[in-house]
């Protein structure tokens, strides 16, 4: 069905298995799926104080995690990349040529109906396909 599919992974939230399951189950059989985190760095102030040092232990973390999440995925290429969340994960998508990206959703709450989830923010403003997985 799909070529390549990104993967979209919150390292704390628990639908990673099911999310690059679903990447699975939609591509086609020589497709590529990419399970992407990014790493949001604290903005001003707070980012000075912490220096580089400091974000460099975050993101070694960060990779940890995700390959740990990624173990038993065979043909799942891993990446991270510095950004804001939704507006990165669209941007990667465009700039890759991927043809579907497949994202976990939370139950909304109320703060989500008025300001919106990055899985909500993803489905307005990406120009392609998007699956969203609603974990329960």
């Amino acid at each position: 069905m799909f070529q390549k599919i990104l993967v979209p992974l919150a390292l704390t939230h628990g639908v990673s298995e099911k999310t690059l399951a679903a990447a699975k189950s939609l591509a086609d059989a020589d497709g590529k799926i990419t399970a992407l985190h990014v790493y949001e760095i604290p903005q001003g102030t707070v980012s000075a104080l912490m220096g580089e040092e400091r974000i460099q232990q975050g993101l070694d973390a960060a990779w940890e995690a995700l390959k740990e999440k990624t173990k038993g995925f065979d043909g799942v290429e891993a990446e991270i990349i510095r950004g804001h969340a939704y507006r990165s994960i669209v941007d990667y998508a465009e700039s890759g040529g991927y043809d579907c990206i497949v994202i976990g959703s939370h139950k909304p709450g109320l703060s989500d109906y008025l300001i919106g989830s990055t899985a909500a923010r993803v489905v307005r403003h990406a120009s392609c396909t998007v699956h969203v997985y609603r974990g329960g």
